[in-house]
């Protein structure tokens, strides 16, 4: 097939599954996943290939970077121990357990070692996609750790490989390879970061603000290439700093475009991805000889089982030493039940990366023999990448009410303090900047106005929110008691203010009134930042709010979002 037959194909497919999937309650990855493993069965079909480099090179900086953007640095600060333990230790420890099983089964080692490392670490595009019915801290620290152990996991391949190959590493050689794989790649990132500041704060115009900002994954990936340390790494860091930087080098029209764009361009990737993922399953499935393929499959069921319980064991592990270690309130607070760690383990997906890796191995040795066990390698890669796609996926939902885990409203509560703190910053503010902006008396007032019945809503909004979980509390204490339901009476009371009295409008009260607005808005960006900075509510709050002032300030100026 051409190219281009090959995207309308791609695209087609997209489609239907984003259009069918709401229908059929189900997550459009999956849907797209079987999708492609029902278009595998058409010969011609079969023949699309998926490079490698493809992967590695070309899906993978944009879906990570978009991801990186949209991470919770709170959250990763806050998880630091455990996103660090799980994205090195937790990989290295799964691939040597896979190994084994495999090697059990009758793999040579080194091939083995090679299956572990393709299938240890989770995908962050996979887990991206399905896990969202997690808890916010659950899930973020999952995206976080997903987001982290590639480069832990190509280490580990790039050893089995050089083994296969007839290499020998000492000590010293494996440390230096894992150093030069994080802290190379910790460096891009740095790097491609810090330049990306100094050209994209001297930019305004939204279109090119965005073409740099589309630059900067491949040149960070393309960096870390070339001092040969981890470009999944780069990449990553580089896009937590650049959305730490954001509100300096962009404008609210540039976020805007971006917020836009992105998430659909991400999309169109990560569904191809799975489509792809499909067809490459059913190509590896009929290369394999019909009388291996039951040994394989039974080899394939091990290792997904030994990655769900290595998973599960390595966090409890974790949970009882860091007991024992660090007893503060704080770390108790923090501690995962073992529901929670029973989740965590079927919520690790395998995705794109671990076929683009295990697709990645050499066909021959440095001495022209084919090398041992590849096609098993790729066989048993995409099998588990089916399993915990397609099995694990739907069952999520159903552990995570079994796991009954505690529900987040942080994200709630700490929505409102910012929206009281920015509103209360702009009412105390506005004085001093219609003053400094040369507004009128009267306008000032209007505006004024405006925000205070803006406090009083939200302030209702809350006070409704916390009565009715009173309520709910009431009517859960009679249940439990045996008493009848007590019917909770709600006397709402509308208040209806009365609208002003229309100002007359000319031209320059207008404009007078869109320049203090803009001011406002301003100084409510700047008591935002500085909350999401000092931690006080998450990133997420930030993006949210800031989403609403950039929309509130394009309908004041006008200005469209391609200039």
């Amino acid at each position: 097939m051409t190219g281009l037959e090959v995207t309308v194909l791609l695209g087609l497919t997209v489609l239907v599954g984003a259009i069918l999937a709401p229908k059929l309650r189900v997550a459009v990855p999956l849907l797209l996943l079987v999708a492609g493993l029902a278009l595998g069965f058409v010969p011609e079909l079969r023949e699309i290939e998926l490079p490698p480099e493809t992967v590695l090179l070309l899906f993978l900086p944009v879906l990570l970077f978009w991801e990186s953007l949209t991470t919770s640095l709170r959250s990763i600060r806050r998880d630091f121990r455990g996103i660090f333990l799980m994205s090195t230790v937790l990989v290295v420890a799964t691939a040597f357990a896979v190994a084994g099983v495999a090697y059990a089964f009758g793999l040579p080692w080194e091939a083995a070692l090679i299956l572990g490392a393709a299938v240890a670490p989770p995908d962050a595009t996979a887990v991206s996609a399905l896990g969202r019915m997690l808890p916010r801290r659950n899930f973020m620290v999952l995206k976080a750790e997903s987001l982290t152990n590639d480069g832990t996991a190509l280490v580990v391949y790039a050893i089995a490989v050089g083994l296969a190959m007839g290499g020998q590493y000492t000590p010293l050689d494996i440390t230096g390879m894992v150093l030069l794989s994080y802290v190379g790649g910790v460096t891009a990132g740095l790097a491609i970061a810090g330049l990306a500041y100094l050209v994209m704060r001297r930019l305004r115009d939204t279109l090119t603000i965005n073409i740099a900002l589309l630059l900067v994954p491949f040149a960070a990936f393309l960096l870390a290439e070339v001092i040969h340390a981890s470009g999944v790494l780069a990449v990553v860091v580089a896009g937590l700093i650049i959305a730490y930087i954001g509100p300096r080098i962009s404008t609210a029209s540039s976020r805007r475009q971006t917020a836009w764009t992105w998430p659909l361009g991400s999309f169109l990737l990560n569904g191809s991805l799975f489509v792809l993922v499909g067809l490459e399953v059913q190509a590896v499935a009929h290369e394999i000889d019909a009388r291996e393929i039951g040994w394989l499959l039974l080899v394939t069921v091990a290792v997904w089982l030994v990655l769900l319980v290595t998973r599960f064991v390595f966090q409890t592990a974790s949970v009882m030493t860091i007991r024992v270690l660090d007893r503060r309130p704080s770390q108790r607070a923090r501690r995962m039940t073992y529901r929670a760690r029973v989740v965590s383990a079927v919520a690790g997906f395998r995705g794109a990366v671990s076929l683009a890796i295990a697709l990645s191995v050499p066909l021959t040795t440095t001495a022209g023999d084919a090398l041992a066990g590849r096609d098993e390698i790729v066989f048993v890669t995409a099998g588990v990448i089916v399993l915990t796609l397609l099995v694990q996926g739907p069952l999520l939902p159903a552990v995570v009410r079994w796991a009954r885990l505690p529900d987040d409203t942080s994200m709630q509560q700490e929505l409102e303090l910012a929206e009281r703190a920015i509103t209360g910053a702009a009412l105390t503010a506005v004085q001093d900047l219609a003053a400094d902006h040369g507004v009128s008396t009267e306008v000032r007032d209007r505006l004024t106005r405006d925000y205070y019945d803006y406090l009083e809503r939200n302030n209702e909004r809350v006070q409704a929110r916390e009565q009715a979980e009173v309520d709910r509390r009431i009517v859960a204490l009679d249940a439990m008691m045996g008493e009848p339901d007590a019917a909770v009476e709600a006397s709402a009371k509308t208040t209806v203010l009365e609208e002003p009295m229309p100002l007359p409008s000319p031209r320059e009260r207008d404009e007078e009134y869109s320049r203090l607005r803009i001011a406002v808005l301003d100084r409510k960006r700047e008591v935002l930042y500085r909350l999401g900075r000092e931690g006080v509510v998450d990133d997420a709050v930030v993006t949210q709010i800031q989403t609403r002032l950039d929309v509130e300030e394009l309908r004041i100026t006008g200005v469209e979002v391609l200039d």
